[in-house]
């Protein structure tokens, strides 16, 4: 009598900044690999759950009703243990154990850089699925997330428009982007924003004194700035349009809020065609990939080719929103 064929195990973690659409790639990813043949793990706490052998075999009921849900079911953590080899070692063994050989990776670039020392190390194959709601991973157009924090920010301005319009007072709102200014320049457009800084545009202050001078002379009530964190500037543009333009000026930070809610329907689409796409490139036999969606096709790129360039925004966008930094 023959006997069946093991199943081969794979294992599904999130890590880094949590984002929307990341619970529905774990339960696409995990779903698909059981067509495929595989049996699915999840790690949970991220790299610091591979250490610490946080590993369970996923069943229905613990992918069932996430689909809807922010944030990730299987938790996150950064792990200064898993740059020391021991521990990686002791991940290793972790894996192997349970006869797990390949791994699917839900984060941003640094946790595709720690899981390709661990492929270095042990052989064991991984690919990446981009999240990020800052949307600065080299190689893809679109991480997952980015959409959902899209979506809070533009609420939120729209909120914050109405006090500013009740009250004829400007209004400085900050959004998170310590490198890339993505989320402020989209919602700056897509939200009518006046003014916008963002660390890839170079802005004069002086110029856009007065721009806002001119319009408020000619009947504007209101202004709306949208800042990038990393810019350093919500503070001082906030004290600078109440000494320099005249006007009243109030600062919001909206912070981790960013990070929550539901995901959106794009958001959702994405997961599942990024799941699949990584289930695939390992069964096709790629070892350190990751999942990108470019140009409106979605691909794969080796580690190097993302892990060590640097995210560029798109010249369209720092082009349309060039006026409103000048």
């Amino acid at each position: 009598m023959e006997l069946p064929t093991r199943r081969k195990g794979i294992a599904i973690m999130t890590s880094g900044g949590d984002s929307a659409g990341m619970n529905p790639a774990v339960k696409c990813a995990v779903e698909y690999a059981a067509q495929r043949g595989h049996e699915p793990y999840l790690v949970y706490d991220g790299l610091r759950g591979l250490i610490d052998d946080n590993i369970v075999l996923a069943t229905r009921e613990l992918v069932s009703g996430i689909l809807h849900r922010g944030g990730t079911i299987l938790r996150s953590s950064r792990s200064k243990r898993f740059f020391d080899i021991e521990y990686r070692r002791q991940a290793y063994e972790n894996l192997k154990k349970r006869g797990i050989e390949k791994l699917i990776v839900i984060g941003g670039d640094g946790s595709f850089r720690a899981l390709n020392q661990f492929y270095a190390d042990f052989g064991v194959p991984f690919a990446g699925i981009p999240a990020t709601i800052d949307n600065d991973i080299a190689g893809t157009d679109y991480c997952l997330g980015v959409d959902t924090a899209l979506n809070v920010i533009r609420q939120s301005i729209d909120s914050i428009r109405d006090t500013a319009s009740s009250f004829s007072r400007a209004f400085v709102v900050e959004v998170m982007g310590r490198h890339c200014g993505y989320l402020a320049l989209v919602s700056a457009l897509s939200c009518g924003a006046e003014i916008c800084l963002v660390p890839e545009v170079p802005y004069n202050l002086e110029s856009i004194g007065a721009r806002i001078k001119h319009e408020i002379a000619n009947g504007r009530r209101y202004v709306l700035a949208i800042t990038a964190e990393g810019t350093k500037m919500s503070d001082y543009l906030t004290r600078w349009i109440n000494d320099s333009i005249g006007m009243e000026a109030r600062l919001t930070v909206l912070g981790h809020v960013q990070r929550g809610g539901s995901p959106t329907v794009h958001d959702r689409v994405m997961a599942y065609k990024f799941a699949v796409a990584a289930v695939d490139s390992l069964d096709a036999g790629q070892t350190n990939t990751i999942m990108v969606f470019r140009d409106g096709t979605y691909g794969h790129l080796p580690i190097e080719a993302v892990a060590h360039q640097k995210y560029q925004l798109d010249s369209t966008l720092i082009k349309l929103a060039g006026p409103l930094a000048s």
